[in-house]
This record gives C-alpha cells, structure tokens and sequence, in this order.
C-alpha cells in the first residue's frame, strides 16, 4: 500500500484517554445544513468522555464557524489553512479523530435516533471492524425520497458482503461506521478514486475485516438539486473514476472471483451512467447527457448496455427532432 495514495493513520497514543466515538463532520459550503447534522448527533450524545464531536472546514465561505458556535462548546471546530479538496479535507478528519469507533458524517447529512446505541452494538464482537444500516435519501428540504434496499432480513454480518460491494456502491458515507484500528491498518481514502474515493474504501476495508449490517434506516444522506451539475457528473470525469476504482478494487478480490466481479462492476457503472444521461437529456443538458453515454460504452459493452446505448440514442433522435418543430409551431 502506497503512503503516496493513502495517508497513514498513525495509532493514539498508548495512555492517552480516548472516547468510545468520533464523530467527525467534514464541511465545505453547507452551512445551512449543518445545525440538522449536529442537532442529530447532540440529540444522542452521551457526553464528552464519549465521544468527540469536530467540525472540518475545508475553507468554506459560509461561515460553519458560527453555527458551531452556538452549542456551546460541545462541539469542536477546525479550519483548514488551505482549501484541502474533499480528498484532503476527509483524511485530515480521520488522522484528527481520538475515538475507538470513527463516524464521518457530511456537515449536509444526518443521523436517526438511535443511530449510536444501534451501531454501537454491533462492534460487540471483537472481529467485527465496521458496520453499516440502511440510509434515506433525503432533498434539499429534508424530505425522504427513498430509502435504500435491504441487504438482510436482520441485523447480521453479511459473510458474501466484499463480493457485494465490489459491484457497485452500496453504502452511502453517513451510515458507515468503523473501528479507527481499521483505518490504522489500511491507511486514508484514496486520491486515485476521485470522486469515487468511499466507494474504494468501503470495498477496501470489506476485504480485511467483518462487516455488519443493521437493517433499520438511521442514516440521512443529502442529493441536493445540484448535484446533477457538479463538474465530475457532467463532463463524464465520475465515470472515469470509478473505472478506476474497478482496477484499484481489483487487486483486493478473491482471485477465482475476480474477473467476474470487475465485469459485472463494470456493467453496474455503464448502465448507471446511461440512466443518468437520460437524466440529463430530461433537463435539456445534451452534452453532458452525450458524455455519460461515452463513458459507459468505454467501460462495459455487454449487451445490456449496448441496448440502453441505443434506446438512448432513439430518444435522443426522437428529441433533437421534435424541438425544431414544437419551435416552428409556436412562430406560426
């Protein structure tokens, strides 16, 4: 493993006091969001001695600062002297955090009650090293808009969960939980993911230890209505990067298992993309919805992706004609 791609995460020191939990809160530009985060987490706090609760800023504008100031000194707060990238600002919250149990949790995501005493329970077992529930997607407003599938009927390890989550990204960041040990023995998320940086972590750490799953929905992860326009989804970069998370994940699977596993990844990624270029093409955004496709049929061209492939293209066709027309009747 190469410290150049994954920053250790040097162990705390022995005889140092340390908190059952960090909570750690990286923020860049979401503010407004952030008392929903913390007022979750101070809603199960059991105190100081217990867990660590720490704000991140990655150099926002929006002044976080001031919204952690008003619970009163429960929480702490850390600014970045430079603008450190989501990458950056991620792995400084892991080599920061002091606890036994490290919960990232995105200054626009939140938690559940009984987030904590549930996921805490399932570190009962010693060779359990993370653990993860079911998540609802939520709007910018707060409204559910989905809750993702179950992956068990109870709360369990999941023993075929590495070849799971190979496939395709399962989990979302706020319902993760793992041992800070874990993080210690596999070093920080990876620059070479991108965008794609916990999906490569999560399959990373699957491969090493015991992953267990709570079946009740008790994360809230946050699709803002911008998410559409970030840069990496429009010009097809987050296609690119998961491609190469398929290579990184690659060497970390069983080896009769490999190959099927990166083919059918690679699918999962193409047919994914093409949904989101018919996203696109929706919003009348045809160059990014163009870029999705390219990027699909570079990384799979099984046959359920050449034929999403060309039912987008028929409907593309179908639009490109129709739109000149609808103009023309209107100046009639």
């Amino acid at each position: 493993m190469s410290a150049t791609h994954r920053p250790r995460i040097d162990p705390i020191p022995a005889g140092q006091p340390r908190p059952r939990w960090s909570v750690m809160i990286p923020t860049y530009e979401c503010a407004g969001y952030l008392p929903v985060a913390l007022e979750g987490v101070l809603a199960q706090d059991p105190g100081p001695e217990q867990m660590q609760i720490e704000v991140v800023d990655d150099c926002s504008t929006d002044d976080p600062e001031t919204v952690v100031s008003r619970y009163g000194g429960r929480v702490s707060f850390h600014r970045q002297e430079r603008n450190l990238g989501h990458w950056g600002n991620l792995n400084s919250c892991l080599i920061r955090s002091r606890g036994e149990l490290i919960h990232v949790l995105h200054g626009d995501d939140a938690v559940r009650p009984g987030f904590y005493a549930n996921m805490g329970s399932a570190f009962a077992d010693g060779a359990v090293g993370a653990a993860f529930c079911r998540f609802i997607t939520i709007d910018d407003d707060g409204n559910w808009t989905a809750i993702a599938p179950l992956e068990s009927d109870r709360d369990r390890v999941i023993d075929d969960w590495l070849e799971r989550i190979a496939v395709g990204q399962r989990v979302q960041t706020p319902s993760m939980v793992v041992r800070r040990s874990i993080y210690e023995a596999l070093g920080g998320f990876d620059d070479r993911a991108g965008d794609a940086e916990d999906w490569e972590m999560w399959t990373r750490i699957a491969a090493h230890t015991r992953v267990f799953h709570i079946v009740e929905p008790l994360a809230l992860y946050r699709i803002r209505g911008t998410s559409l326009s970030r840069g990496t989804l429009r010009s097809g970069e987050h296609v690119k990067n998961l491609r190469r998370v398929v290579t990184i994940n690659r060497a970390v699977l069983p080896e009769e298992q490999r190959d099927a596993i990166v083919k059918a990844a690679r699918e999962t990624i193409a047919l994914t993309a093409i949904k989101r270029a018919r996203r696109f093409l929706g919003g009348g955004d045809t160059a990014a919805a163009r870029a999705q496709v390219r990027g699909a049929l570079r990384t799979s061209r099984s046959p359920a992706v050449i034929e999403r492939a060309l039912v987008f293209g028929l409907i593309a066709a179908r639009r490109a004609v129709l739109r000149p027309l609808a103009t023309l009747r209107r100046h009639d």
